[in-house]
């Protein structure tokens, strides 16, 4: 029952958003809509939007088969290509005017890996080895320009020059380095590598692995950090309840596409401990609360958190088939989606995030940088894929 709502909810509400924001005049999607649902074109296009979408319609069309998404996908990729890409110093720009003119030539390696993780996407709908060649170009330079001998580094001017860290960084701290760009940083590498396995590939996933199993999970707190200085020492007493429960799931997912035994020995245990744990202190029996800062708990439920809780408990099922209060958990947080997140006003899509009580909170854009069909999209695909029984 699960799983035939989910694919209709795909098929009949996120994917025509989404298409109905192709900006066919100057290339990409629009940049915002609001609240009231009105489109602003001359937005300013995030670059990590666009990856977002290109990732959301090359999955929607492997998965579906449907030769209109993969039109929307080349769209998306040429407007990557052409407008997002600095064709001079290399890398991906932060954002583009709404005339394809560059907005913020600041590099994010968070941004880099998105586009990484659109580009693999795309190469395995298309075959367009040009992609492909992207994909691997992006690897290069971010292993090239985004490293040290500790971590992945967050934010750069255009010529990879360090600067301060403003548009990771939240909770009244600037982190030189961010447990959110890793965690891509291992998304993006396990999409190229499942579409185009390379050593060079599978070993810096094997080093993420590990600096996640040394150093970023908090094994007496049985949580992830979230922001680091240079060297990697946590900066803030936050826990993220939304990226624990997507790591747990990403990280086992990056094991399985490596294949290598000793890493599902090694993390596995990780993993089930994430899981345990977002369960235990932040699943309210329907939803997932936002996140904890000294011990302070913030309950707001976030579009994208609830989309990586039914993805997280599936997959927390999955490894655990005796907990079955995952799969429980799982159902419990798509029958709050619908009552409460999904915005069921024609031609819209979901609610940016609601309060305890369920009310939407007012003004917050349907669609704008960071508000993507990338949680609720892929949250779509993981349940249709799924082997479970939902």
């Amino acid at each position: 029952m699960m799983k035939k709502e989910v694919k209709e909810h795909l098929e009949k509400v996120i994917i025509p958003f989404w298409k109905g924001l192709r900006d066919y005049e100057k290339g990409g999607y629009y940049g915002k809509v609001d609240y009231d649902l009105k489109v602003n074109k001359t937005a300013d296009k995030g670059c990590i939007l666009n990856s977002r979408i290109l990732w959301f319609f090359a999955n929607a069309y492997t998965l579906l088969k449907d030769e209109t998404l993969l039109d929307e996908a080349r769209h998306a990729y040429n407007f990557l290509k052409e407008s997002c890409i600095d064709t001079k110093n290399g890398g991906i720009f932060w954002s583009i005017r709404h005339n394809g003119v560059v907005a913020d030539t600041n590099k994010y390696t968070y941004n880099q890996a998105f586009a990484v993780y659109a580009l693999a996407s795309y190469y395995e709908a298309s075959g367009d080895e040009e992609a492909l060649q992207l994909a691997f170009d992006l690897f290069s330079l971010i292993e090239e320009n985004c490293t040290d001998e500790i971590g992945y580094i967050d934010s750069f001017n255009e010529y990879f020059i360090e600067i301060e860290n403003e548009e990771l960084s939240e909770n009244g701290v600037i982190a030189a380095k961010t447990m959110n760009t890793l965690l891509h940083v291992l998304e993006a590498y396990t999409e190229l590598y499942r579409v185009a396995p390379k050593n060079v590939v599978r070993d810096r996933l094997e080093w993420i692995l590990s600096t996640f199993a040394e150093t970023v999970y908090n094994p007496i707190l049985r949580r992830q950090e979230v922001f680091f200085d240079v060297n990697m020492n946590p900066i803030i007493d936050l826990h993220s309840y939304g990226h624990d429960i997507e790591a747990a799931w990403l990280i086992d997912r990056a094991v399985e596409v490596l294949g290598n035994r000793s890493y599902f020995i090694r993390m596995t245990p990780i993993t089930a401990h994430l899981t345990d744990e977002i369960f235990k202190i932040a699943f309210d029996g329907h939803s997932l609360a936002y996140e904890s800062e000294k011990g302070e708990v913030n309950e707001t439920r976030v579009w994208w958190v609830q989309a990586e809780a039914v993805v997280g408990f599936l997959r927390g099922y999955k490894r655990e088939p005796k907990r079955t209060e995952y799969l429980e958990a799982a159902r419990s947080t798509w029958e709050y989606i619908k009552e409460y997140l999904i915005d069921n006003r024609a031609d819209s899509e979901w609610f940016y995030e609601v309060g305890k009580d369920g009310v939407p909170t007012p003004g917050l854009p349907l669609a704008e940088p960071w508000k993507c069909p990338y949680h609720n999209g892929r949250m779509c695909f993981e349940v249709i894929k799924s082997e479970i029984e939902i």
